[in-house]
């Protein structure tokens, strides 16, 4: 597909590192409740192959994914790389055994975290890497950053990171880091449901910041709208769709990573970039979020 096709390009700021906007979330690549091996991991390569040979060049990842399994499918898949693919993983969580989600936020473990996505990965150096905040839940929570993005920043001075991203954040803690380090991009709860960060885009987009909104789509709990049902049966689209492309027009900042297990959804993903919203329509969504009473901020 062309970079028309997959919603034009963005170039991360003050780097070489351009992608087209319609990008992979690889989290799905690991079993049921993002633990273990997926139930057909030759499926997994097919379908990361085929999104990269389609165009996708944007691929969000971590190695606490499976622990482990989605960056070493990665790199089964497309080990040695093509040019111009750009790899984004994140740190700040650990899985233990018991499957929890635990905070991994000291500077070794932060350390530890870049080797271990390196050696999985099959890189000498990762092309951004994001500190998540764990927050409260899917949440961001205030409260100083500035220890895990030293770090991250020293890490980069070591020739390990290229460039560095936040996640789960606040503006206040957006602006932390920013006295510390160049950040490139933001990845937040984000869709047409959820726009407590309406702001927070507007703002990043001034700056030339990307914004990446996780869970896109509502994650573990999908998006439900009968006003997504409905302007999907009247432009022939599907509700997840329709989702997304609200999302490539609510502003050229943003970038998309949606995620699935499915070839068939990777297919329907990247076919949003010839979608065209008319304004009337970008109306009717926009007001889905007053009616779920998750209003803009």
């Amino acid at each position: 597909m062309t970079d028309a096709h997959l919603g034009g390009r963005y170039t991360f700021p003050g780097t070489s590192l351009s992608v087209r906007r319609i990008g992979y979330g690889a989290m799905q690549l690991a079993g049921p409740g993002v633990w273990g091996p997926p139930k057909d991991p030759d499926g997994a390569v097919a379908l990361r192959r085929e999104a990269v040979a389609s165009g996708v060049d944007h691929i969000d990842t971590s190695d606490f994914y499976g622990p482990h399994i989605t960056n070493q499918i990665i790199r089964r898949a497309l080990h040695p790389y093509p040019a111009g693919l750009v790899i984004v993983s994140k740190l700040g969580c650990r899985r233990p055994p018991d499957r929890s989600w635990q905070l991994a936020i000291t500077p070794a473990e932060l350390t530890s975290g870049v080797h271990d996505n390196l050696r999985n990965l099959g890189l000498e150096t990762l092309d951004i890497v994001n500190y998540r905040a764990m927050g409260s839940g899917h949440g961001p929570q205030e409260g100083s950053i500035a220890e895990q993005v030293g770090v991250l920043a020293d890490l980069k001075r070591q020739g390990l990171i290229r460039h560095i991203g936040l996640s789960n954040v606040t503006a206040a803690q957006i602006a932390e880091a920013q006295a510390i380090t160049a950040i490139v991009c933001v990845q937040n709860l984000y869709n047409v449901v959820h726009r407590h960060d309406d702001a927070l885009v507007e703002a990043l987009a001034r700056q030339g910041i990307a914004y990446v909104p996780f869970f896109p789509l509502g994650g573990f709990t999908p998006l439900q709208s009968s006003t997504l049902s409905s302007v999907a049966t009247r432009l022939g689209a599907t509700p997840m769709q329709i989702a997304l492309a609200w999302l490539l027009q609510r502003s050229r900042s943003i970038l998309l990573i949606p995620g699935t297990a499915s070839l068939a959804h990777v297919r329907e993903n990247l076919a949003v970039g010839r979608l065209n919203l008319p304004q009337d329509i970008v109306g009717e969504l926009d007001r889905i979020a007053a009616s779920a009473g998750a209003g803009a901020h």
